[in-house]
């Protein structure tokens, strides 16, 4: 049985995966954080937390965020974040420029990427960064 909390997916494999498939797993990493620290914090009450979350979630603030922790990435990192804003998207939503939405995208890549050789501890670090700037509140 594949304990899909715990993963340490082997290189050659994560080679294969595409840039937007990290970037879709990544997607959902970023938001089951943002999920977890909104509860964690008291942010907000039940009413308000998928509104919070949106805020947190939507290209515009991830493009924000992933400003502030580009400077502590490792050169193999900056290459998957690299990738993923480099993907052409195919279409962009109504609230984001295309340059934010790639941002978000290598963002997502990113943590998608960490997700799957089961880095929650560098996960965790970035994410910390990401949430403790002014910019993300």
């Amino acid at each position: 049985m594949t304990d899909y909390f715990q993963l340490s997916c082997p290189p050659d494999k994560l080679q294969s995966i595409s840039t937007l498939g990290l970037a879709h797993l990544g997607d959902g990493v970023f938001e089951l954080m943002v999920r977890s620290w909104l509860c964690l914090h008291g942010k907000a009450t039940s009413k308000g937390l998928h509104k919070a979350t949106v805020r947190y979630v939507a290209a515009p603030a991830q493009a924000k965020a992933v400003a502030g922790i580009l400077p502590l990435l490792t050169e193999d990192e900056r290459a998957v974040y690299r990738r993923g804003r480099n993907t052409s998207p195919h279409s962009i939503p109504q609230n984001a420029s295309r340059a934010d939405y790639q941002s978000a995208t290598g963002l997502e890549a990113l943590f998608g990427w960490l997700y799957l050789q089961g880095q929650t501890g560098r996960l965790n670090q970035l994410f910390d960064h990401m949430m403790e700037e002014p910019t993300c509140h």
